[in-house]
């Protein structure tokens, strides 16, 4: 039987992952009441471009290579087997189900808090789950949209780099060292991923 844990959910595309990413949750398993942090590599938002995407197991090897050494964060490819595209709800609700002994909530920024009025079945997100929110640069907090939810924000280091940044760079032959993990650089740098 596995022991009960409280678990944070960091969905993302991950494409790639870098340092903000890491530092995002390992803030997370550390400092809060969270116990591990799972992040959930998602084959397909529906509010993104799928065109723009890395293969979803070369996203996922990333975000393992990145973290193997973390037992308090874990990856999961819960997404790849459930239906295209991706919605959090459906994502929660299958956890609930395959792992009733954990308690799970939510990661995410303040930007996508102040658009969770998008997602399908946003309102059920709010009453069934507690959701860790991590401020962004410019971002101000607006809750009068969420009453009533349990929402928890935290002051997170945050880095000014983003994914977009780095498939850029890798495209323009520009150097991403140190904005990923060393293992990430080294399979980015001898792969196609990215480049034009």
């Amino acid at each position: 039987m596995l022991q009960p844990k409280r678990i944070g959910l960091f969905f993302g595309s991950f494409n790639p992952i870098h340092t903000g990413h890491l530092i995002i949750a390992e803030y997370m398993a550390s400092r809060t009441d969270l116990e591990q942090v799972w992040f959930v590599v998602s084959p397909h938002n529906p509010l993104k471009l799928r065109s723009t995407l890395a293969n979803d197991f070369d996203r996922l090897h990333m975000v393992q290579m990145a973290i193997d050494d973390n037992p308090r964060l874990k990856a999961s490819n819960i997404e790849f087997s459930l239906p295209k595209p991706s919605y959090t709800i459906d994502t929660m609700v299958y956890l609930h189900e395959k792992y009733p002994q954990h308690q799970f909530s939510l990661i995410m920024g303040s930007d996508n808090l102040g658009s969770i009025s998008k997602w399908k079945n946003y309102e059920l997100l709010l009453e069934r789950y507690k959701i860790h929110v991590y401020k962004r640069e410019g971002v101000p907090i607006d809750q009068t949209s969420v009453t009533n939810a349990d929402i928890v924000i935290y002051d997170v280091p945050m880095l000014d780099i983003s994914s977009t940044y780095i498939r850029k760079s890798i495209a323009e032959g520009l150097s991403i060292r140190y904005m990923v993990p060393e293992n990430v650089y080294q399979f980015l740098d001898g792969s196609r991923l990215y480049r034009q």
